[in-house]
């Protein structure tokens, strides 16, 4: 039960990239721009999780679903993995509802 939530995000991850992959939204359409992009995202998102938790407004609690595995002092492995998820997500999201964006207005001429 301690690698729930890991693998839970790793299937999000993967449910992700079966959409990218299907509808050719982010990597497979610019992959170099959109690996930058997403790694600037987690970086950014990263550093100010690091920054609450300097500051001592962020906290790891204890629970049965986490692996335990720190990356630095209050900052799960879990913390990681969720930032490229919803970093990528948002991605998706934004390149997906630009598509939909221009369908609609190409059947609107």
């Amino acid at each position: 039960m301690t690698y729930l939530y890991l693998g839970l995000l790793l299937a999000a991850i993967a449910c992700m990239v079966l959409l990218d992959l299907r509808f050719r939204l982010v990597f497979w359409s610019a992959g170099l721009r959109a690996g930058i992009v997403l790694a600037a995202g987690v970086a950014f998102f990263l550093i100010w999780d690091l920054l609450g938790i300097g500051l001592g407004i962020f906290f790891r609690a204890e629970n049965s679903v986490s692996t335990g595995i720190l990356l630095a002092p209050e900052l799960p492995l879990e913390e990681l993995v969720f930032l490229t998820f919803l970093c990528y997500l948002t991605l998706v999201l934004y390149t997906g509802t630009l598509r939909v964006v221009a369908a609609r207005k190409v059947e609107r001429r």
